[in-house]
């Protein structure tokens, strides 16, 4: 019986894009093929628990039982509001703002809070796909990653910053005890690692121990000292007897 060949499957949740991680994998591993699978929030730890994934692009905070995690950059946390709504008019936004408007917390939040500030809707939206409905229906607010304010884009609805808010951090996890030779391979893709950087270490390692010091300069080297042909005029006679 023949083995299959070798793939590395990677699990991501909405508004991440791994496009860039996967043009450098194709580079750097052009004989494995990088099968891309977009997946719910919830469910992507579960992949990889599974093993239906090698590994999965996902939003802190999840349960790491049994899973690493690798934090790799955090978002920028906005409020999603009608082009028409006050705050469309501000840079930026805080949760003070929003007191007394109505504030969507959909079932699938990737944020780290119990509840958003602002009044509670009637019902929690199932998805953010759902929320952002609403707010277009101008039902309430919804307060998300920006990377899903990008993908849920609306021509009737805009953006802001709000500060003093949770944030979302995006971070690479696969199952412990199973860093393969490949999942080796992506972590330092992700983490910006060059195709050279371990030999490089390597070698520079024995460089510096071998190196030499520095020739002194030849107004600094010591100078031996001249050799005496014998005793000064007066010095070294044996007295005369009488």
């Amino acid at each position: 019986m023949t083995e299959s060949a070798p793939s590395f499957d990677l699990a991501y949740v909405p508004g991440i894009t791994p496009d860039k991680w996967a043009r450098k994998w194709q580079e750097r591993e052009p004989l494995v093929p990088l099968n891309l699978v977009q997946t719910a929030a919830a469910e992507a730890p579960g992949l990889v628990r599974g093993g239906e994934a090698d590994a999965a692009l996902l939003r802190l905070p999840i349960d790491r039982t049994g899973l690493h995690a690798i934090p790799l950059y955090t978002e920028q946390t906005v409020v999603v509001v009608p082009k028409d709504h006050v705050v469309a008019a501000a840079d930026e936004v805080t949760p003070e703002d929003l007191a007394e408007d109505v504030l969507l917390h959909p079932l699938d939040d990737t944020l780290d809070w119990e509840r958003p500030p602002g009044l509670p809707a009637v019902e929690r939206p199932a998805t953010t796909a759902d929320a952002i409905v609403l707010v277009a229906a101008g039902v309430g607010l919804l307060v998300v990653p920006q990377s899903l304010a990008r993908l849920h884009h609306r021509k009737d609805l805009t953006y802001r910053p709000i500060t003093d808010a949770p944030e979302s951090t995006v971070a690479l996890s696969w199952i412990e005890d199973e860093t393969t030779d490949l999942m080796e391979q992506f972590i330092g893709i992700v983490r910006g690692r060059t195709v050279n950087s371990t030999r490089g270490k390597q070698q520079a390692e024995p460089a510096r121990k071998t190196k030499k010091a520095p020739a002194k300069p030849a107004a600094t080297q010591a100078r031996k000292p001249a050799s005496r042909r014998g005793p000064a005029p007066g010095k070294g006679r044996k007295p005369r007897r009488r």
